[in-house]
């Protein structure tokens, strides 16, 4: 059965000796898995760059794998709470505003997947597992920690900070994004690669938008995808944990930027301007924006090796893609509830069973990385022929077909089991 932790309740009772696990960031990888492996009985230290510990960001979506993940490391409920369950899958046409397919969420989706779909915003899951750390006995969170680098003997490793400290345990757990300081040292890939697409992210709070301002079509219990040639618009209605409801909209441009740009401000003329000729409602909903910003997306290619001795990667240091199969937060989830279930052992084997943990995820999270940045190219920004070519077979599939294509993702349930779903 899963371990489950009331975020609400201060956690008690007797920890085996297994040895202190280090978590280097605590981000949602890093909180996940911080979780995760305490409740085996490990003791954790989270060690986190920043020095206050938060989570910047819009709204996400969680697949039904995520939320098998979260039941996994006890906080699926606590999240449940704070989501917005949709009912639909919808692609639209961003220049004529014609609808051109949808993949149903609920009935039979449900049942074949045993979890619904989700959106809300990465603050308020980051806020679940950040409360439910706090609660448990077993884990240390240490912010002001920024982790450069990493030695190891055969029965221990240490993180050492670019301030000199030095942390030691019986494992690292590399959960400090697509940036990563621990993976420069064990893959030596270099810096991630551009996709040459920039994102536009502005969250607005529905309370703030006349209801006039709204357009006809905005579907609240939807997650809607306005695709046109080289540039898509998704938006979502999510909510906070208070109950105030928010608009996210995220609009990307696939024009070839190569320059590093994290969190930029920017004009809402800008965002307009990148998409001229669109449908109504694409420019009533961007016309809504506020305090638009921008990021250029990255990704890495897939890597065979994310473990070095007692020191793995996780997440986005592991395994960063690009947003479109919308598995990032899912696929780190499924790697945190991994872990756990691997690592619940006294702490003498743990390079082996890392090992494992990198055998049994490699092969499903490369493939998600590349089915990301495929579907950026043929779903989501063709133009011409080969948009008409994807309409029309999208068109033509029917809602069991549609959960045939997706069934391999979120599907999963064993995290553990490289097999599971592979022949979907």
């Amino acid at each position: 059965m899963p371990h489950r932790v009331d975020p609400a309740l201060p956690q008690g009772g007797p920890h085996v000796s297994a040895g202190r696990i280090l978590v280097v960031g605590a981000g949602i990888g890093g909180l996940a898995t911080a979780l995760s492996v305490a409740a085996r009985g490990h003791r954790v230290t989270v060690l986190e760059r920043r020095d206050e510990i938060a989570e910047p960001g819009a709204g996400t979506q969680l697949s039904p794998n995520a939320f098998h993940a979260l039941e996994q490391i006890g906080v699926d409920r606590a999240v449940r709470e704070r989501s917005v369950f949709v009912d639909e899958l919808r692609l639209m046409n961003a220049t004529t505003g014609e609808r051109i397919a949808g993949m149903p969420l609920t009935g039979r989706y449900r049942e074949r997947f045993g979890n619904g779909y989700a959106v809300l915003h990465r603050g308020e899951l980051h806020s679940v597992l950040l409360d439910a750390c706090r609660a448990a006995d077993g884990i240390k969170l240490v912010p002001g920690q920024s982790v450069t680098w990493y030695d190891q003997t055969p029965d221990r490793v240490t993180a050492v900070t670019d301030t000199g400290r030095r942390f030691t345990g019986s494992a690292l757990i590399a959960a400090d994004g697509i940036r990563s300081a621990v993976r420069r040292q064990l893959v030596g890939d270099g810096g991630p690669q551009a996709s040459g697409h920039t994102i536009y992210h502005s969250v607005v709070p529905l309370a703030d938008i006349a209801e006039d301002r709204l357009p006809p079509d905005l579907s609240p219990g939807s997650v809607t995808a306005w695709v046109g040639a080289d540039r898509h618009m998704v938006h979502f209605i999510h909510r906070a944990a208070d109950g105030t409801r928010y608009l996210n909209l995220g609009a990307t441009r696939d024009h070839g930027t190569q320059e590093a740009l994290v969190g930029l401000p920017l004009e809402k003329s800008h965002v307009l301007a990148q998409f001229p000729e669109s449908a109504d409602s694409v420019r009533r909903l961007l016309e809504l924006g506020q305090e638009w910003r921008t990021w250029v997306l990255n990704d890495r290619d897939p890597v065979a090796g994310w473990t070095d001795g007692r020191v793995a990667l996780l997440g986005n240091a592991a395994h960063p893609m690009l947003p479109y199969a919308v598995q990032g937060v899912s696929m780190t989830l499924e790697d945190a509830a991994a872990l756990g279930e691997l690592l619940d052992c006294d702490g003498r084997d743990v390079a082996q069973r890392l090992e494992k943990y990198n055998a049994v995820r490699r092969a499903r999270t490369a493939r998600t990385q590349l089915v990301a940045r495929e579907l950026g190219t043929r779903l989501l920004h063709p133009a011409g022929e080969a948009a008409a070519a994807r309409d029309t077979m999208l068109a033509a599939l029917t809602a069991e077909e549609l959960h045939d294509r997706v069934a391999w993702l979120h599907g999963k349930r064993d995290f553990t089991n490289s097999t599971e779903g592979a022949e979907n």
